[in-house]
Parts: structure tokens; sequence; C-alpha cells
């Protein structure tokens, strides 16, 4: 029976050991992480509330955040997006996307308003997952606010539903911000009518070339010609009888 009973408490022994090392000080980062790999699948209370704290940790982030995913521990991972940390609330938005789970369409749509744009990109993303109906309006109300991450959105509802996308674009079009009007035409050219046709038509007519664009995420970018990108949008529509 002695023998039986000791047997009994290695397995949770190895456990704790195994916990531990993800933080030992004297371990070193590619041990730490080591550690965590082995933890993996492992649906341990202790497990996850170690893997809660590795979450803060950057060196473990990614493998906590995936380790948490692959245990379905899902609302760790929601708690995660009101980290003060950027790459821990990042994380956690990727790995929700998973899930496709209706109720967090909620807190991935507000992460996908986030400040940060790793933050924001990475909860769109997540939501771009869904090809659940219930994901539209989300995107959709992303996408009227244009800018980088609207303008992704847009991309995406043109995918789940043209007919939601295309006034959407239209009013876009209409925007000052190249990108926005690129990803407008873009839109048109694919969803759009002959209504679109005669906005386009001046656009193409002015031989408009942007400048350089600087600013809302999009990083240093050359001249484009928008001229070229509505005669194209003109071919796609009129090529459509």
């Amino acid at each position: 029976m002695k023998i039986k009973s000791c047997i009994a408490l290695i397995p949770v022994i190895l456990s704790a050991a195994d916990v531990t090392g993800l933080f030992d000080p004297k371990a070193t980062p590619t041990q730490h992480v080591n550690a965590c790999f082995a933890l993996r699948g492992n649906n341990d209370p202790e497990v996850i509330r170690a893997m809660i704290r590795a979450l803060e940790n950057q060196e473990l982030l990614s493998c906590a955040s995936e380790n948490l995913r692959l245990s379905h521990a899902i609302e760790p991972l929601k708690q995660a997006l009101q980290s003060s940390s950027e790459q821990t609330r990042a994380a956690a938005a990727r790995e929700l996307g998973s899930f496709h789970d209706p109720a967090l369409l909620g807190p991935l749509n507000s992460a996908a308003q986030d400040a940060n744009a790793l933050v924001a990109s990475n909860a769109l993303a997540a939501l771009s997952e869904y090809s659940d109906p219930a994901v539209i309006p989300y995107l959709a109300a992303l996408a009227k606010k244009g800018g980088m991450i609207g303008d992704m959105a847009l991309e995406r509802v043109l995918q789940l539903d043209p007919a939601v996308a295309l006034p959407i674009a239209r009013a876009l079009f209409q925007s000052a911000q190249v990108p926005d009007k690129l990803y407008a035409m873009r839109t048109l050219g694919e969803a759009g009518d002959r209504s679109d046709l005669p906005e386009l038509r001046k656009l193409a007519d002015s031989r408009e070339e942007a400048p350089v664009q600087r600013t809302r995420g999009f990083g240093l970018m050359p001249p484009i010609n928008l001229a070229r990108a509505a005669q194209s949008a003109i071919a796609q529509i009129e090529s459509r009888k």
C-alpha cells in the first residue's frame, strides 16, 4: 500500500516541478519556454493558473497563450484583453478568434478599436475568422470608420456580404484618405453597378495621383495613381452585363 501511495504522488510532484520551472530564476529563457511546451495540453488548474501568469511574461507569452487556447481556457484569454501589456492583449485576441464563439464578438470588437495597432489588427484578424453572419454588423461598423482597421474590415465584409459592403464603399470613396479610397474602389469594382460609373469616371478622367502616404498605420507608401485604380473599377463594372 505504501508503494502504491508513493507512485500515485509522482505525477503530482512532477506537475508541480514543471510549473515551477516556468519561472525558475536560475533557468535560461530557452529552459523556461521548454517547460511551457512540456505542459501543452495539460488542463490541470495549477497549470492553467501558471499559464495565466505567463501571459504577462514576454518570453513565455506566445507559448502560454497557445497553451490556453489548446486547453480551451476562454475566460483567461478574454480577461487578458484587459491587460496593460499591448503584446498580451494582441496575443489573447489572436487566440480567441479560433473559438468562433459568438459571445466573444463584443470583446473582440472592442479590441479591434484598441489604440495600439498590433492589438487592433490581431483583433480584426480574429473577427475575420468568423463566417457566422453575426460578425457582419461588427465588421461593418469598423469599416465605416475607415483607416487601416476599417479598410481591412471592409475587405472581409465584401467577402461575407457584398450588399452590406457596397454602401460603405460608396461612402468611403468620398474620403480624403488614399487607402480608404483604394479599398472603396476595390469594393466598387467587385460589387458596384452602373450607378457608380459617373463618380468613378470623374476620378479616372482627372489623372489624379495621390501624394506619398505617411500616416494612419500604412507606413511610407509610394505615390498611387488613383485615376488608374478608378479605371480598373470601371472596367470590372462594365464587364458585368
